[in-house]
């Protein structure tokens, strides 16, 4: 199944939505990628979403419980879906200084700044409440005083 296929993005929607649903904006290409985080004053979570049923089905539900602990933290939630917004993806994982390619991937910025990713491994075979304890340690670290 070619990834522009309709059939794919039905399968896709519901994966997207649990991001969207709670906030985040979706970008498409490599420009609006670029333009998002330049223009992002504060702090950013930025998730490069994905299909993979092992990793991302514990990332995704995973972010959404670590934004409930820390609501005020986040001014901007970014997402790219890998293996469709294939530029997007490519641009933000350019972003992600001195780390493989990986997704799911959860990454946080600070006024533009790269400041941390959790990788793939971090997250496939861990619970979703680890992987939360490990996003709600990364966003202590970097973005609460």
């Amino acid at each position: 199944m070619a990834y522009d296929s309709p059939e794919y993005a039905e399968i896709i929607a519901p994966m997207r939505e649990e991001l969207t649903s709670i906030g985040f904006k979706e970008l498409h290409s490599a420009s609006e990628v670029e333009q998002a985080i330049a223009n992002a004053k504060g702090n950013t979570l930025f998730v490069v979403n994905s299909i993979c049923g092992c990793a991302a089905r514990i990332a995704r539900p995973a972010v959404r419980e670590a934004l409930e602990k820390y609501p005020q933290q986040i001014e901007h939630l970014y997402t790219v879906f890998a293996g469709l917004d294939i530029e997007a993806t490519e641009k933000a994982r350019d972003l992600f200084t001195s780390f493989a390619p990986s997704s799911p991937s959860i990454a946080l910025f600070q006024d533009g700044e790269f400041k941390t990713l959790i990788e793939r491994k971090q997250i496939e075979r861990h619970t979703i409440p680890e992987v939360k304890e490990t996003l709600v340690q990364a966003i202590t670290e970097h973005f609460v005083s």
